[in-house]
């Protein structure tokens, strides 16, 4: 495990786009966050192809895996903050400089489509990334809650996920303690097999899902896809963030329909991650516990910034 060094007011934050372009409105909100950010006291760097577009749907995987590996590689640069989520940020993988990024820890951050980054960043190097909220998020947000999750956790080590108030219910009981991956489903589905798949032997794995996007039958597909590839036979503990669909149908409803009685692990669910306003900072890399006979029922147990 790798820590990346912690975030200090007066520090440049370097800002990437990996995944869908920067374009139309989308340009002013990325320049209020800028404001925003530097409101708080620190310098932000854009990357030289942050507005790229160059294949109309996005900047090319090269420009985009070229913008990465420059941040990491700049000493004036301190932690990286992907833009926006999107689609497509797993077309960078087999552009990244593994060795420069391993040799230049920093803390790297985004969710949605951004965790097919951070997890196979953490699977290639070791280098522990975060799940939480995007750059443009913080001028989009209704209030500042996820900002300050994630200065909480970069600026001052915090170990607190999510607020007092916001406390887990159990799908499954048990107890567990593993090292966390996670993030967006439909992005951890993709890293299931092939050249980037992730190892989920005595993992916790966390996941949420879009609603707007994904129909409770596409997130079956995404569950059945996994556990006919034994995901569910490795991991130790699950933890379930946001679903909000118009149906009602839940999250922890559809992970039951395919788990069946095959569930030999804890089970919780919380509403502080997701594709909502609330979205704590999760470590990718760092070791938790489940334990659902406790009123908090997730803990991180070692660091996850070096002071």
């Amino acid at each position: 495990m790798i820590l990346p060094n912690k975030l200090e007011i007066g520090d440049t934050i370097g800002v990437v786009a990996p995944s869908n372009p920067i374009i139309n409105e989308n340009i002013e909100e990325l320049n209020r966050a800028k404001k925003i950010i530097e409101e708080k006291g620190f310098k932000v760097k854009f990357s030289e192809n942050i507005f790229s577009n160059t294949n109309e749907y996005s900047a090319s995987a090269n420009e985009k895996a070229e913008d990465i590996n420059k941040m990491f590689l700049d000493k004036e640069v301190k932690m990286i903050w992907c833009a926006k989520g999107g689609q497509n940020s797993n077309s960078v993988l087999d552009y990244l400089d593994y060795d420069i990024i391993k040799n230049n820890p920093k803390i790297i951050c985004g969710y949605s489509d951004i965790t097919s980054l951070t997890n196979a960043i953490y699977q290639r190097t070791g280098l522990v990334t975060f799940s939480s909220t995007n750059f443009k998020t913080t001028a989009t947000d209704e209030t500042d809650y996820s900002l300050n999750e994630a200065l909480s956790r970069f600026v001052d080590g915090s170990l607190e996920l999510g607020k007092k108030d916001n406390l887990e219910t159990t799908i499954n009981e048990g107890y567990a303690e593993g090292i966390l991956i996670g993030g967006n489903l439909r992005s951890i589905h993709d890293l299931t097999c092939g050249k980037y798949a992730l190892d989920f032997q005595d993992k916790i794995l966390f996941f949420e899902e879009f609603g707007m996007e994904s129909e409770p039958s596409l997130v079956s597909n995404h569950l059945y896809y996994m556990k006919q590839n034994g995901v569910f036979e490795k991991i130790k503990g699950l933890w379930l963030g946001n679903y909000e669909h118009e149906s009602g149908i839940t999250l922890e409803k559809i992970v039951l329909d395919t788990l069946k009685d095959e569930v030999h692990f804890p089970i919780i669910k919380c509403n502080y991650f997701g594709h909502i306003e609330k979205k704590t900072a999760i470590p990718i890399g760092t070791k938790a516990r489940i334990d659902t006979s406790k009123e908090k029922k997730i803990e991180l147990l070692e660091k996850c910034i070096k002071n």
